[in-house]
């Protein structure tokens, strides 16, 4: 029997598989990368700069690699794996990781935690390194192991079709300019044709887009481009609204420290209630916010700055159980509204993307703004996980289904969309970056604290998400326990398991050695 499951498991790994025993199944590949990997027709080939040997958090990453690239082997043999330094021509920059040599002094190693795929004279870096500032290492660790299929199934995928899917984003009612969102639109170039333009009067002028973002807009929008938006989400289109249910003047808080602030829908409150969610109008604030820099000085001394709370930029937490925002840095927003469900069970898939903390409010317009006063009172500040962003999927009724075109339209109206999906946040700022010295800022960047947040992370997914039509983003729902040891109770059990390790060996060697014994002489002695 034992020489039988000797010969099976050496078939086994003279095959490259292997049996995937584990309780989150870790090691077996998902059916959209396994559907990827069959398309390949020429060789592929992967250079794996991360090396082993850094520490054990490494070292575990380094073989969750090799053991992911394996598979992928034994999915398609074009595929072949290789080693080697960093491309200088590439431009990627190592992290450096402090470690304590034998010696005991601090010792600094740069590690280049990515892979590159070539194919067919093209290629993709994985960056095989996913870096949550609030997280441990071990835990951002455990991320990237969680992540690699994706990052790998997804660049595969770019390299097998080269040719870009077309976005667009709408213009001509004042929304979020070219410099406003340059960050964004510059790592949605990385997979997407970027367009943008004003809606006239065609209603299939959307058709060839895989998806629209409407971003802030300022100005009410038309009926007809509500119409031409409507008709496109019907015939299966996705959208990503960037909408504020209140009217503030960012430049007036710039230069004289306040704003009014009053309700405001553009038009648009009506068409998203139709499809089973509302922006309120209304400001949230959040004691787990943003800190702005505050001159304390007098007029007579140097300018002192003091870091202060500002509410109004509350740091939003992240859903986990979305694939868009699942192990991304928390999102950091500016005058920021809610979002709400309704229409009951309507037969869509509502999921929270975005929520405050657990001392947060919400504050009724009109209002007013004022940067002078930034004065907290923590106990008014008692709601919790108040929505920001919200993504829909699902199948949409049309806002006209029972209305007639607008003047000008001459199309004949779908009333039931294709199964379909959509992203609305509440908020526009979370979508604009900052610019120093002629430079921009990557977005979501605090460039007070020094700190990136999630804000890039959660843009692209959500337009990945809702372009995704292989199952790809649901890779990165993909969950690996992360089993830790209770430092706690292994300090209290200390003494006894260092007894149990030492003793235990020599007691089991003085067993094995006396039964032999007693045997050899039961044997041998008569």
């Amino acid at each position: 029997m034992s020489a039988f499951l000797n010969i099976l498991l050496l078939a086994i790994g003279l095959q490259g598989g292997r049996w995937d025993l584990t309780a989150d199944q870790r090691y077996t590949v998902s059916q959209p990368t396994c559907t990827i990997m069959a398309q390949v027709d020429a060789t592929m080939r992967v250079q794996v700069l991360l090396e082993d040997g850094v520490n054990a958090g490494f070292d575990r990453l380094h073989q969750a690699t090799y053991d992911l690239l394996d598979d992928l082997h034994s999915l398609n043999r074009q595929l072949l794996v290789t080693e080697g330094e960093a491309p200088t021509n590439l431009g990627l920059q190592p992290i450096v990781v402090h470690e304590r040599g034998k010696n005991g002094q601090m010792v600094q190693t740069p590690v280049y935690p990515y892979a590159i795929v070539r194919y067919k004279e093209r290629l993709r870096v994985v960056n095989l390194l996913q870096n949550n500032p609030g997280r441990s290492g071990e835990e951002n660790l455990n991320s990237s192991i969680e992540a690699l299929e994706y990052r790998f199934a997804e660049a595969i995928n770019g390299l097998l079709h080269p040719t870009a899917d077309r976005v667009a984003f709408l213009e001509g009612h004042g929304e979020l300019g070219e410099r406003e969102v340059y960050d964004w639109c510059r790592e949605l170039s990385h997979y997407f044709q970027i367009d943008r333009g004003v809606l006239g009067t065609d209603v299939n002028v959307l058709n060839d887009y895989k998806a629209v973002i409407v971003a802030a807009p300022r100005e009410t929008l038309r009926e007809t481009d509500k119409f031409i938006l409507d008709q496109y989400l019907m015939q299966g289109g996705r959208i990503m609204w960037l909408l504020e249910g209140v009217r503030f003047s960012n430049d007036m808080l710039q230069s004289d420290g306040l704003t009014p602030v009053i309700a405001e829908d553009w038009g648009l409150r009506d068409l998203l209630f139709r499809y089973g969610v509302r922006i309120n109008p209304v400001l949230v604030q959040d004691l787990q916010c943003r800190m702005l820099p505050v001159e304390v000085s007098g007029s007579t001394t140097e300018s002192q700055f003091q870091p202060m709370p500002w509410t109004f930029a509350p740091l939003l937490l992240t859903s986990e159980s979305s694939p868009i925002t699942k192990n991304i840095a928390q999102v950091m927003c500016s005058m920021a509204g809610e979002v709400e469900a309704v229409g009951g069970d309507d037969g869509i898939d509502k999921q929270v993307l975005l929520a405050t903390s657990t001392a947060s409010r919400k504050i009724g317009v009109p209002a007013e703004v004022n940067l002078m006063d930034m004065t907290v009172m923590p106990e008014l500040f008692q709601e919790a996980y108040i929505p920001v962003a919200m993504s829909l999927e699902g199948v949409f009724p049309s806002f006209y289904a029972h209305r007639m075109p607008p003047e000008g339209i001459n199309a004949t109206i779908k009333k039931t969309s294709e199964p379909t999906k959509q992203v609305v946040v509440a908020c526009g700022q979370i979508a604009v970056n900052e610019w120093r010295q002629q430079e921009p800022l990557p977005v979501g960047y605090d460039p007070y604290l020094k700190t990136q947040f999630g804000n890039r992370d959660f843009l692209v997914n959500a337009i990945l998400w809702l372009t995704d039509g292989q199952g790809l983003m649901q890779l990165r729902g993909k969950q690996v326990q992360l089993r830790l040891i209770n430092d706690h109770r292994s300090y209290q059990w200390r003494s006894r398991i260092q007894l149990i390790s030492l003793a235990a060996p020599v007691a089991i060697l003085a067993i094995v050695g006396t039964a032999v014994t007693l045997v050899r002489r039961k044997k041998y002695i008569r």
